[in-house]
C-alpha cells in the first residue's frame, strides 16, 4: 500500500468510524449473533491474492459489525464503561503510525519521556501523593490493565519481602496475600501466576451495608498467619469494587500493612479517575499509605482501551524485581542510570506508545472538560437511584456515590433474573448483574460519553414497564 493509497483508504476508515458514532444508537446494544456465526460468515481460507481494501470494509459492515456489542452505545449500562473518544482514537492512530517499540529509553526517548510526563500530569490532576510522581521516589507507568498492575505489585512485594531472593517466591505456604471478598478476580489470577497459589489468598469479610473490607477481620487473619510463621506479603485494597463500587478503608488497612510489613496495593481501576473532580477527591483517602496504586483512564476517562495508570512510591523495588538485562539490550543511556527503561516496570519486554492517546485526551479536554464528563455521569446516576427508590417494587442495594447503581425487585431472585433477561433481549439497553449479600442484583453503570439524561430516563421506563 503506497502512501497515496493509505491516504485514500485512511480517509474512508476515519469517515467510517465517525459515521459509526453517528449511528451507533440505532444498533441493538448487545450483539444478537449465534456462536460461530461470524466465523462462518467469512472464507475458511486466507486469500491467495491481495484484495481491495474496499472489500475489507464491506465485510466489516456485513459480517463483523453484527457481531459487535456496542460499548459506546448510550444504552450500554453493563460492567463498567470502556470509554473511547475521538482525541484518544487519533492518538492511537498516531501511535500505530509511528510504530514505536518503547522497551528502552534508547529505543525512543520521546516514547519514555512523554509517558513519564503524562503520568505526572495525571497524578497532579488526581491529587496523588508526591511520592507517586517521577520527581519523587516513585513514578508512574502505563500498564495494559489493572490486572497486570496487581501482578506487578505482587512481584515487587515478593521481591521486597524476600530481600531480593526470587527463588523463594514459589515456596508453598510461605507467603499470604489478602483482599476483600469483593475484590477483582485479578488478585486470584495474580497469586496463581506468581507462584504464591490460590490456597495462600485470604478473602476478608466485608461490611454487609457498605460492602467494604472489614479491617478487624483483616487484622485477625494477619495475626493468625504471623503466629503460624507465615509472612503477609501483599494486601489489595479496592477503591470502587466491580460489584457495587465499594470503598475499602485504605487508611486503616495501611496501618495494618505498616505493622506487618505487607505491601499495600490500591486497586482504583474504575473509581480512581473520579479524583479529577475536587469534590470527589475523597476517593484518595488513605492512598498516601500505599506502596502502589492503579486506575484506568480506559474505563471512565475518555481514553480507549488499553490504558492503566500504575504508580509506585518506590521505583527501586519495582525495578529490582523486574529488571533482567541481557547483553543485547545493554546501551550507554541505561548504563548511565539517568533514564527510565519501562521494560523494568512491567511483565513483557516490548511496549506500545500508549501515552500518546492519554496525552491527546488530557490536552483536548483539559481538566475542566474531564470534570464535566465525570460530573454529568454522577448526576445521572443519582437521578436514576432516586427513581428506583421512589418505586416501592424496587430497592437500592448499595451506596452509589459515583455512577453505578445496584438495585433489584424486592423479593426472591427469579423475577430479577427474568427481568434482566427481558431487558437485554430487547436490544435497547444492556445491564449486568452481581450478588449483594447473596441476593441477585442488577447493575446500571453510566459511562458512555453519548449517554444523556433522556437515555437514563428511557432505561428506567423500560425497567419499570418490564418488571
Amino acid at each position: 500500500m503506497t502512501s497515496e493509497e493509505f491516504r485514500r483508504h485512511g480517509r474512508r476508515v476515519v469517515d467510517w468510524i465517525a459515521d459509526y458514532y453517528d449511528r451507533v444508537e440505532g444498533f441493538p446494544v448487545q450483539s444478537t449473533v449465534t456462536p460461530g456465526e461470524v466465523y462462518a460468515g467469512l472464507p475458511p481460507h486466507p486469500p491467495e491474492q491481495g484484495e481491495p481494501f474496499a472489500d475489507v470494509l464491506a465485510d466489516l459492515e456485513r459480517v463483523v459489525l453484527p457481531g459487535i456489542t456496542h460499548w459506546q452505545h448510550p444504552g450500554f449500562f453493563g460492567y463498567f464503561p470502556a470509554n473511547a473518544s475521538f482525541p484518544a482514537i487519533l492518538g492511537d492512530l498516531l501511535s500505530s503510525g509511528l510504530g514505536v517499540q518503547g522497551m528502552l529509553w534508547a529505543t525512543s526517548p520521546a516514547g519514555t519521556e512523554l509517558e513519564t510526563l503524562t503520568l505526572d500530569w495525571l497524578a497532579e490532576l488526581l491529587g496523588l501523593p508526591p511520592a507517586f510522581r517521577s520527581t519523587g521516589t516513585g513514578g508512574g507507568v502505563i500498564q495494559d490493565t489493572a490486572s497486570s498492575s496487581v501482578l506487578v505489585a505482587l512481584v515487587a512485594a515478593l521481591h521486597r519481602t524476600s530481600g531480593g531472593a526470587s527463588g523463594h517466591v514459589g515456596v508453598t505456604g510461605q507467603y499470604r496475600v489478602y483482599c476483600s471478598q469483593a475484590a477483582h478476580s485479578a488478585v486470584e489470577k495474580a497469586v496463581r501466576i506468581a507462584g504464591v497459589g490460590s490456597d495462600n489468598l485470604r478473602l476478608v469479610d466485608v461490611d454487609p451495608v457498605t460492602q467494604a473490607l472489614r479491617p478487624d477481620h483483616l487484622g485477625a487473619l494477619i495475626e493468625a498467619d504471623q503466629a503460624a510463621g507465615v509472612v503477609p506479603v501483599l494486601v489489595v485494597a479496592t477503591v470502587g469494587s466491580t460489584s457495587t463500587t465499594a470503598f475499602d478503608p485504605v487508611a486503616a488497612i495501611g496501618e495494618l500493612c505498616r505493622a506487618s510489613g505487607a505491601w499495600l496495593h490500591v486497586d482504583a481501576a474504575y473509581a480512581g479517575v473520579a479524583a479529577v473532580c475536587p469534590e470527589l477527591r475523597w476517593v484518595n483517602d488513605g492512598v498516601a499509605c500505599a506502596d502502589s496504586y492503579a486506575t484506568n483512564p480506559h474505563k471512565w476517562l475518555l481514553t480507549n482501551f488499553d490504558c492503566d495508570a500504575f504508580y509506585v512510591a518506590d521505583r527501586a523495588t519495582l525495578v529490582g524485581a523486574l529488571s533482567v538485562l541481557p547483553e543485547y539490550l545493554r546501551n550507554t543511556a541505561t548504563a548511565s542510570g539517568a533514564v527510565i527503561d519501562y521494560r523494568d516496570w512491567q511483565i513483557p519486554l516490548g511496549r506500545r506508545f500508549r501515552a500518546l492517546k492519554l496525552w491527546c485526551v488530557l490536552r483536548w479536554y483539559g481538566a475542566e472538560g474531564l470534570r464535566a464528563h465525570l460530573r454529568g455521569h454522577v448526576a445521572l446516576a443519582q437521578e436514576f437511584a432516586a427513581l428506583v427508590a421512589a418505586d416501592e417494587r424496587f430497592e437500592v442495594m448499595a451506596p452509589h456515590p459515583l455512577a453505578l447503581v445496584c438495585f433489584r425487585l424486592r423479593g426472591v431472585d427469579q423475577p430479577n433474573e427474568a427481568l434482566l433477561a427481558r431487558l437485554n433481549a430487547g436490544g435497547r439497553i444492556f445491564l449486568t448483574h452481581t450478588r449483594v449479600n447473596g441476593a441477585y442484583t442488577l447493575r446500571l453503570a453510566i459511562g458512555s460519553p453519548l449517554t444523556q439524561e433522556t437515555h437514563v430516563r428511557h432505561a428506567w421506563q423500560l425497567i419499570r414497564d418490564s418488571a
